[in-house]
C-alpha cells in the first residue's frame, strides 16, 4: 500500500471485527444451526498453515452431547491432576504478568470476586470446565509428528475461527484450561494418540446482559511491540 492509498472496504471490515472481538465467558442455552457452525468451519478451513499441511482436527459438540461432556469434564477435572500435552508457561513475568494480572482484576471485579476471595476465584476458575455454559465446544488438536509448528498453525486456526464467529454474531472463548487435561479429551473423543491437543474454543450466542461479558482487555500500541531496522 502506498502512502497516498486509502485503507480499503475489506481492510476497514477486517479491523472492525478486530476491534469487536471479545472472549465470551457466559453463552445463552440456544443451539446454534448447523449451517451457521459448517459456515463458521469453511471460513476457519482457509487458514494459512506451514506447507499447507492443515494439521488442524476439531471435534465439536452439540445438543444433548454438550451438556454430557461439560458434565463428565467437571467430574474428572475435580480428581484428576492436570496433564497437558504441550508445556504451560513456567511463570509470568515484567509486562506479560502485568497484562495477565490486569485481565484477571478485571474479570473478577465483573463478577464481584474481591482479593483474597480464594473460593470465588476457583468457582470462577471451574467455569472454563463449565464451558461458561455455552451449547458448544470445539477441541482442536495437531498431529504429534509436526512437533511445535503443527501447533503454530493451530494457534492460526483458532484466530480465524474466533474471528469467523464475530462476523456471524456468534461468541467464543478460547480456552487453554480444557487443554490441560489433555488425556482426557483424547479418550472421550476417540482421538487418537498420534494427535495433541492445543486448545478448546467455547461457542454460541453470547449473553450479553450478563456482567461478565462487560469488560474487555486493552492492547499494548504498535510501538511498544515493534522494532523497525532501517539501515
Amino acid at each position: 500500500m502506498s502512502p497516498t492509498t486509502a485503507p480499503t472496504e475489506a481492510f476497514a471490515t477486517l479491523t472492525r471485527i478486530l476491534d469487536e472481538r471479545w472472549t465470551c465467558r457466559q453463552f445463552h442455552s440456544d443451539q446454534v444451526p448447523r449451517p451457521t457452525i459448517e459456515a463458521l468451519l469453511r471460513a476457519a478451513q482457509r487458514t494459512p498453515s506451514w506447507c499447507n499441511t492443515q494439521p488442524w482436527q476439531v471435534a465439536i459438540t452439540e445438543g444433548a452431547a454438550t451438556d454430557r461432556f461439560r458434565k463428565e469434564l467437571l467430574e474428572h477435572v475435580q480428581s484428576a491432576a492436570p496433564a497437558p500435552d504441550f508445556e504451560f508457561p513456567a511463570q509470568y513475568t515484567g509486562v506479560y504478568r502485568d497484562r495477565r494480572r490486569e485481565c484477571g482484576l478485571r474479570l473478577y471485579d465483573s463478577v464481584g470476586i474481591v482479593k483474597g476471595d480464594q473460593a470465588g476465584t476457583m468457582r470462577q476458575a471451574l467455569r472454563n470446565f463449565e464451558l461458561f455454559d455455552a451449547p458448544h465446544v470445539a477441541i482442536i488438536s495437531t498431529e504429534a509428528d509436526l512437533g511445535v509448528y503443527g501447533a503454530i498453525d493451530c494457534g492460526l486456526y483458532i484466530g480465524t475461527f474466533l474471528l469467523a464467529a464475530q462476523s456471524l454474531g456468534l461468541g467464543a472463548a478460547p480456552q487453554a484450561a480444557l487443554a490441560s487435561y489433555s488425556p482426557f479429551l483424547r479418550e472421550y473423543f476417540g482421538l487418537t494418540e498420534n494427535r495433541r491437543v492445543v486448545a478448546a474454543i467455547s461457542f454460541g450466542y453470547p449473553d450479553t446482559d450478563h456482567p461478565v461479558n462487560g469488560f474487555r482487555t486493552g492492547r499494548e500500541q504498535t510501538d511498544q511491540v515493534t522494532a523497525w531496522f532501517t539501515d
